[in-house]
């Protein structure tokens, strides 16, 4: 490797030593709040590398991974969520018995595994970064092993998980028997490559494993049980990070494979992405559980990111990643505040119980601000004007219009209809008042770090509704490049295509050139005929009155 590239994968390499430094740092010497700041300072450290990936981009690293404006994107909110995860989770931490050191090491590795899907090209470094991702995952949400309920989640979450796994590999193996090779490019670009029965199961296989990942109906049923056994910080990092990793995985393969040129699977990610909006929306409005109804929330969101990918699709694929990064990171930025206020919620809340919809009754009467934080996330999330959620809507809405994309398009305001209704039920019951809130006298508590980053949060949500330019910008600029080995190929059948359309025009023109010179010996012939058949005529007499 040349120092470019260490220059290009700086955040992977950052946060990769970050590991291995807290991993000996705990081995000799267990203090939490060092533990935590050593691991905060990795990941902004981490975030401060990419504007100068951002100047390298694109920069390829073989075949394996490429960094370009995209993936440096993914990366940025990546990390983003990860910073936000440390601060909400030191003060869920702190008052564990037991040092709680090994956390921060995991949120490391589980940090890794997705940066290295942002920029993965190849089937080996999706599973590396996705088994990476997962694995500490699993070990995040059983983290507090006291009680029954994260143990269960946990163990959902691995058996759930690793069967989506393998399905995930056994179909990279069919696309490895059928076309030869790992890498996202598709062999449909060879033209001595014909798809067959065992590519499109492969494709089917792989998009089946990924959809599990992101929660998509039909494969949603864990979803629920595993955010309410997970501690909140833990479950916003598994709504946040994990899934804007896999969608990038999914963005990027769909986008450089040209599988969506099939209409076959064009029309089952359309049927997950409208099964997602409904179920998830509906479902939401049976749930008591704070986690549970953004659980479903979290489903319904990913629908509308998936719709934000098949109705742009037609129209160009940069309009296509534009529209779904601006969505995806108002998204990511709308759950972390979610997340953020149940998490100082489940404070006031007993320890053997998740925080439910009566433990908000009459927020805005107790805690003030914590309430107007609340309200403002499902304020967004309900896409309601000048917020960021609102923004995220009107960009999907009016890349459907532009397409055409009717059905999808009703999907997303009948859902969103369903979505406003439970937002704005959350938001009644805490200026409800009633005999608790009455007597009680309103708390401004002391700003601590998970308040202060709910605070930035809510101010980045009003912010970014009100003036969304610097989110667009960034996203029109997050190309995907095109993995290495398969550029010259588009450059070469490019070339050929444009020789053979040179070809074509030159036989028309000649064609056309014979044509006209046929039209205009026709037309001599016949003016000559012309002229000529008085003469005839004439003679014609003539005999004949000489032979009277």
């Amino acid at each position: 490797m040349t120092q470019l590239d260490f220059q290009a994968i700086a955040p992977l390499v950052v946060v990769a030593t970050l590991a291995t430094l807290l991993t000996v740092l705990i081995s000799l010497w267990r203090h939490h709040l060092t533990t935590m700041v050593v691991t905060l300072l990795g990941f902004v450290l981490a975030l401060m590398t990419l504007p100068d990936v951002a100047q390298l981009a694109p920069h390829r690293l073989g075949t394996m991974l490429v960094v370009d404006r995209f993936a440096v994107f993914v990366m940025a909110l990546v990390l983003l969520s990860s910073i936000v995860t440390v601060l909400l989770s030191y003060a869920n931490l702190k008052n564990r018995p037991t040092n709680p050191a090994e956390f921060y090491v995991l949120l490391s590795t589980a940090t890794l595994g997705a940066l290295t899907l942002a920029a993965a090209t190849h089937f080996a470094m999706v599973l590396l970064g996705l088994e990476t991702l997962s694995m500490s995952l699993y070990a995040l949400i059983a983290y507090p092993i006291q009680g029954r309920r994260p143990l269960e989640a946990a163990l959902k979450y691995l058996v759930l998980s690793g069967v989506a796994s393998a399905t995930l590999l056994f179909g990279v193996a069919l696309l490895f028997v059928e076309s030869g090779q790992l890498g996202f490019a598709p062999a449909t670009w060879s033209p001595s490559f014909v798809p067959g029965v065992f590519y499109f199961l492969g494709v089917a296989l792989f998009l089946g494993g990924v959809a599990f990942k992101l929660s998509l109906a039909p494969f949603h049923m864990w979803t629920p049980d595993v955010y309410e056994g997970a501690p909140a910080p833990v479950a916003g990092f598994l709504a946040t990070v994990a899934k804007a990793a896999l969608f990038a995985v999914l963005l990027r393969y769909v986008i450089t494979s040209g599988v969506l040129g099939n209409h076959g699977v064009m029309l089952a990610l359309t049927v997950f992405a409208i099964l997602s909006v409904l179920v998830g929306n509906l479902l939401a409005l049976l749930q008591e559980s704070l986690k549970r109804v953004l659980a479903y929330s979290s489903i319904g969101h990913f629908g509308y990111v998936l719709l934000g990918l098949l109705v742009t699709v037609p129209a160009g694929t940069a309009l296509a990643t534009e529209t779904t990064l601006v969505y995806l990171a108002g998204y990511v930025v709308m759950s972390l505040l979610a997340f953020g206020v149940v998490e100082l919620v489940s404070n006031d809340v007993q320890a053997d119980r998740e925080p439910a919809v009566q433990d908000i009754d009459g927020l805005f009467w107790r805690r003030p601000w914590l309430a107007t934080g609340f309200a403002l996330a499902l304020l967004s999330l309900a896409g309601m004007p000048l917020t960021l959620g609102f923004i995220a809507k009107f960009y999907l809405f009016s890349a459907g219009v532009q397409t055409s994309s009717w059905p999808m398009l009703w999907a997303l305001v009948i859902g969103s209809a369903i979505g406003a209704f439970y937002y704005l039920r959350l938001i009644y019951a805490m200026t409800r008042l009633h005999d608790r809130a009455a007597a009680a006298t309103p708390v401004v508590a002391a700003l601590s770090l998970a308040g202060t980053a709910t605070f930035v949060l809510g101010v980045l949500v009003l912010a970014l509704g009100l003036y969304p330019t610097p989110l667009i910008n960034e996203a029109q600029h997050a190309a995907i490049e095109e993995p290495m080995g398969y550029v010259s190929l588009r450059s070469e059948q490019k070339a050929q295509r444009s020789e053979q359309d040179a070809q074509r025009s030159e036989q028309e023109e000649t064609q056309r050139s014979e044509g006209a010179k046929t039209q205009r010996d026709d037309t001599n012939v016949q003016r000559s005929e012309s002229l000529a058949s008085p003469t005839l005529l004439a003679r014609r007499m003539d005999n004949e009155s000489k032979t009277r």
